[in-house]
């Protein structure tokens, strides 16, 4: 693929405040957003995102981040997969998720946003879904409109990440006279890195295939008859979850630079979520995991404020407990504001799992609480400790980072493709994670007593 097959603008997270793109509804007639997440992502992944939208006055009641229950693609989109989802069965996922947005909201037309393969289902949704009559702007972040590879031995040619695919093929089928690969009258915007996005690579580094060249160029995830911007150095998940990447989804909605790029602090914090467990699958042996959003019944949750220098409970009971039920959701609980907090997570068959973050500037009600499985390497050591950044890479090129002291975090790479880094200290003590400016304390737990702790980046 070439860039001049397609019209681009690259442009700095600044002068995305200030270049024009399409015009929108004005700020008295915010329409309804729905967030669609990537492969074996959740809902929760679109929290700052939603947060910055707030903080420029849309009303949280029209702003929707669905949750796929089984978030996977298939190997093969022609052939079922236990605990994993067609293109077929996303799509129909999507489109009853407008539907009801639209009827909550009164609405005529939504805007989609996504990331990643949540892109794949609204391209499809829109073109052969009725969507089309339903959306008035579309909104594709590090989406891979041409594909992750073209073709590849061991890789099949009927995923949906394969541009030979009849999935790929289809969408990208020339729409009209000019060549166009998007489907009118929507209005469509792309969001693609320069070159750092790990899907989007000429080599096969980040698919296991080093050295296999992938025949996708950097400009993958952009589409002809869209408007295309490069986003420089963002990562694959920054494409949509970024400042930079909330300022280019603004204007473009709406016509308008967005007011702040800041995510505003409310006076009442309200938190809730669900609590979503792991199954096992063979087809992921690396770490015996295999991420879906169903819900984890008979959960116990409990919260502790802790210092913010030592992450040492302020008190020995818990300021909210619980036990969820069958739909997996704990809360509503208040926090205070500026308070550091530990998220205890209890369930049969899993670690106890201490998550540690950032205080909670704003409400949220897709804040996910999911405990962990400990694999066959790491069980044995005196302690786990993972530091996971959901919403961005960890990129020693680019990022200033430190874990435990630990710089870069061991674990991270040159380039963005690593998105998690895991020490195994010494239990019972303070662990301190700092990223770009954020820092989350947390403690170490015995992983003799069946614990495991998460230092979770929010930014």
């Amino acid at each position: 693929m070439t860039t001049n097959r397609r019209h681009f603008i690259a442009l700095t997270g600044a002068a995305l405040l200030t270049t024009a793109c399409a015009t929108g509804p004005s700020m008295t007639e915010l329409p309804p957003i729905v967030f669609v997440h990537g492969n074996g992502d959740a809902a929760s992944i679109w929290q700052t995102t939603l947060w910055r939208f707030e903080s420029n006055g849309w009303p949280r009641s029209r702003l929707h981040a669905i949750e796929l229950p089984y978030p996977l693609a298939r190997d093969d989109d022609t052939k079922a997969q236990p605990g994993r989802t067609s293109t077929a069965e996303h799509m129909a996922f999507l489109a009853a998720e407008v539907d009801r947005t639209l009827q909550a909201t009164g609405a005529q037309k939504v805007v989609l946003v996504g990331n990643s393969r949540g892109g794949n289902a609204i391209r499809n949704y829109i073109q052969n879904g009725g969507g089309a009559a339903k959306v008035s702007h579309a909104v594709l972040g590090g989406v891979p409109n041409h594909g992750i590879w073209v073709s590849l031995p061991g890789l099949s040619d009927n995923s949906e990440f394969a541009a030979a695919s009849a999935f790929l093929r289809g969408l990208n089928t020339p729409k009209n006279a000019n060549g166009d690969e998007v489907t009118g009258p929507v209005q469509w915007l792309t969001l693609r890195s320069d070159n750092n996005d790990k899907y989007a690579q000429p080599d096969g580094q980040w698919i296991g295939k080093k050295g296999a060249a992938t025949g996708v160029g950097y400009d993958g995830p952009a589409l002809k008859g869209a408007t295309n911007l490069v986003l420089p150095r963002v990562d694959h998940r920054e494409t949509a979850f970024s400042p930079a990447a909330f300022a280019a989804m603004h204007r473009f909605i709406t016509g308008r630079a967005p007011a702040t790029l800041e995510v505003l602090p409310e006076a009442r914090v309200m938190l809730s979520g669900r609590v979503t467990g792991l199954g096992l699958s063979s087809a992921d042996a690396a770490s015996g995991n295999f991420a879906n959003n169903l819900p984890l019944p008979g959960a116990l949750v409990r919260v502790f404020p802790v210092d913010a220098g030592t992450a040492l409970r302020e008190r020995p009971t818990p300021v909210y407990e619980t036990t969820v039920g069958a739909d997996g959701r704990w809360g509503p609980f208040q926090a205070t504001e500026g308070t550091r907090y530990e998220f205890v997570v209890s369930a049969p068959g899993y670690a106890t799992t201490h998550i540690y973050r950032s205080p909670f500037p704003r409400s949220s009600d897709v804040l996910a609480l999911r405990p962990e499985r400990v694999p066959a390497a790491d069980q044995g050591a005196p302690s786990l400790v993972i530091l996971t950044r959901p919403r961005g890479y960890l990129d020693p090129a680019r990022d200033k980072m430190s874990f435990d002291g630990q710089s870069p975090p061991p674990g991270a790479l040159p380039g963005a493709g690593v998105a998690s880094s895991r020490i195994k200290p010494e239990p019972q003590r303070t662990v301190v994670a700092e990223f770009n400016g954020e820092r989350v304390v947390g403690r170490s737990w015995p992983m003799g007593s069946g614990e495991v702790s998460v230092l979770e980046l929010t930014y």
